[in-house]
Parts: C-alpha cells; sequence; structure tokens
C-alpha cells in the first residue's frame, strides 16, 4: 500500500523535517531534534501536524446510544461542544483503541489513533445500527496541535473565539484566518493547547498563519518524537505499547474512564469479572537511579526474577534522568518499590515513583 501524506508533506520536507513512514503516512520525527523541540512545548509553545489520526462521523437518532454500547466512558454524560476521553474494548475486556469522542449539536465525531485507523473503522462497521450514519473522513481532515504555555496568546491574534473561556476539553466551532473550523482544548503533551480540526486543503495556510502568529513567541515545528517524549512524562498512555489487545483497562489505570454502572457496552462483563477477581498486575511509573534510558521491551527485575516488561522509556529532557512504564504484579506496585531494568545485559536500579513523572514548576 502506498504511503500516505498529509497536506504539510511539502512544508515539512522545507522545514527540515526528518520524516519517516508512521501509521501509513509520511510524518515528521523530529526537525531540530527531539530535546530541543520537547524543552520548547514545555517553555513557550510547538505546532504538530498530527493530521494522520483518524476521524469518523456519526449522525443519526441512535447515534449516542451506539457510542454509549461501544465505547466504555459514559457518552450521555457529554454535554454539546464536550469532548470525552475514552476507549473501545473487546468482548474479553482487551483495548481495541483509546480515542476523543466530540458532541456537536446534531452530529458526534470520534478521534482515533493513525495506526488502528482501519481496524477502529471495520470494528465499529460490524456492530453499526441500521439508523447510525457513519462517515470516515480521516483523508478530508487536517488536524493541528499548538501546545504549551503560551498557545492562547499565539492562537488569539486568528480568532475572535474568545479563548479563555475555552474550557480544558471542551470545544467551539469558529473561525481562525478566516477559515472556519472545530477548535479543541485538548492535546497529548500535558500543557495548555488546542487542536485545530479543518479541510486538509487549507493545511498549509493555517500552519503558516499559527506559525507566523508564534514567532513573538519562539513557536517552532514539533516532531512525533517530542510529542511520544512529552506524552510518557505524563504518563499518557500509547497505543502499542502500553495498551493493547492484551491490556485491559482497568489494569492500565485507567478505571477512571471504565463506567461499569453504565448500560451494557462491549466488554463490561469481562471487565466486571475482572474486578471482582481484583488485578493481577498494573501500569507503575519508574525512573532510573543511574544515567541510562529504558526502551520499550527491556525487562523489569524484582527480587532476583524477571517481572515485567518496560512499555515505553526515554530520556526525561525536563528530569534529565531515564523514565517508563511497565506492567508489574500487584504486590510489588507501591510506590517507591525497588526494581531493576535490563539494558544491555546490565541490571540499572530503579524505583517506582508517583506519576505523572513532570510536575510544572
Amino acid at each position: 500500500m502506498e504511503t500516505k501524506k498529509t497536506g504539510l508533506y511539502e512544508v515539512h520536507k522545507q522545514l527540515g523535517g526528518k520524516l519517516v513512514e508512521f501509521a501509513g503516512y509520511y510524518m515528521p520525527i523530529q526537525y531540530k531534534g527531539i530535546i530541543e523541540e520537547h524543552r520548547r512545548v514545555r517553555t513557550t509553545a510547538g505546532l504538530f501536524d498530527v493530521s494522520h489520526m483518524g476521524e469518523f462521523f456519526f449522525h443519526g437518532a441512535t447515534a449516542e446510544a451506539f457510542l454509549q454500547r461501544m465505547t466504555i466512558n459514559d457518552v450521555t454524560k457529554l454535554a454539546v461542544k464536550q469532548v470525552q476521553y475514552s476507549a473501545m474494548c473487546y468482548e474479553d475486556g482487551g483495548i481495541v483503541d483509546d480515542l476523543l469522542i466530540y458532541r456537536f449539536p446534531n452530529h458526534f465525531l470520534m478521534v482515533v489513533n493513525a495506526a488502528n485507523l482501519q481496524k477502529d473503522w471495520e470494528w465499529l462497521q460490524a456492530h453499526t445500527t441500521p439508523d447510525v450514519t457513519m462517515e470516515n473522513r480521516s483523508d478530508e481532515c487536517a488536524l493541528l496541535a499548538l501546545q504549551g504555555p503560551q498557545s492562547m496568546q499565539i492562537l488569539q491574534t486568528l480568532t475572535k473565539l474568545d479563548l479563555s473561556k475555552l474550557e480544558y476539553y471542551w470545544l467551539d466551532e469558529a473561525e481562525v484566518v478566516g477559515e472556519p473550523m472545530m477548535v479543541s482544548r485538548t492535546g497529548y503533551t500535558g500543557e495548555l493547547g488546542y487542536e485545530l480540526c479543518f479541510p486538509m486543503a487549507k493545511a498549509p495556510k493555517i500552519w503558516d498563519a499559527v506559525m507566523q502568529a508564534g514567532k513573538p513567541y519562539d513557536v517552532e515545528p514539533i516532531g512525533l518524537g517530542a510529542r511520544d517524549s512529552l506524552r510518557l512524562e505524563m504518563k499518557y498512555c500509547l497505543y502499542g505499547n502500553d495498551i493493547d489487545a492484551g491490556t485491559n483497562p482497568l489494569e492500565a489505570g485507567l478505571g477512571w474512564i471504565t463506567k461499569l454502572k453504565k448500560n451494557d457496552f462491549i466488554g463490561r462483563d469481562a471487565l466486571l469479572k475482572v474486578k471482582e477477581q481484583g488485578l493481577k498486575r498494573k501500569l507503575i511509573g519508574f525512573e532510573l537511579k543511574e544515567k541510562a534510558f529504558p526502551r520499550h521491551g527491556y525487562t523489569i527485575w524484582a527480587d532476583g526474577g524477571k517481572v515485567g516488561q518496560v512499555t515505553s522509556g526515554t530520556y526525561s529532557p525536563m528530569l534529565d534522568k531515564g523514565i517508563g512504564m511497565g506492567f508489574v504484579p500487584v504486590a510489588l506496585a507501591e510506590i517507591g518499590t525497588d526494581i531493576q531494568i535490563e539494558i544491555r545485559n546490565a541490571r540499572i536500579p530503579a524505583r517506582i515513583c508517583e506519576t505523572p513523572f513532570y510536575k510544572h514548576p
């Protein structure tokens, strides 16, 4: 299958972005460097192209009921223009994908992970009911994420929408540089930030306008490499690393979005059973005590035995140490527990720590 390009492919090339194939798209991993880009987002602002994400639209009288059955959070609690973090599960409680649901006056939008786009679409189609209309508009929609402490000041110069009134996990429909779009106060970095969703053909215009408006704030383009280290500092899960079909939301620390008291949803019976029997393992955060960097797949040791695997690991640019996540038996999941991470045949001492790893000063 041919690798796709977002509407900003040429822009990324001109900016010197290191383009790689990711989830079926050519995407920039970095421009100047991951550490510098990471710190830029934490200190001023950075602009991400996340147009590779999937956008599914749902219309119809029973769209809410359909999404209520397909996802683990409570869709009925969403007010118009509110956004919800959720996930879909298989019958056995394993995770299909984690996602966002946006409620508009007359329809819903679901944004899914790029790597799962086709699988998610087929899963939803396999369960759809006759009076729900589903549209996959992923190729038509551009998605930009402006993230960082200065993001509000930058975006405010481009729109009449009063951003000071847009709460976390809410959206509005407004014009930005004269172009109608969805503006949502969401993101994957742990910083103040906004995501802009609009027709792909407008991507270069919007990108250039945001970059121009951000010049006084030293805004920079940010690649997927820094996106990964930023989300890890916040202990945000990444599908394919920390969560997948073999993990359930309760052991992954996603119990807060798993509404077992709502009416039936796919996977509910299995998750009720998990809760009843008690968790066997938990997703924990750890920090290394020595200068070394953990990676996905590295072995976690405790008391002389193998107890788990690192699901995500990296160097934290803000903490200047190696951090990571992984599943360990519940008995070992206490904060302060000493563990070791096997890196190049050496067992590096680490400790289970509080998360998020990075806390705003």
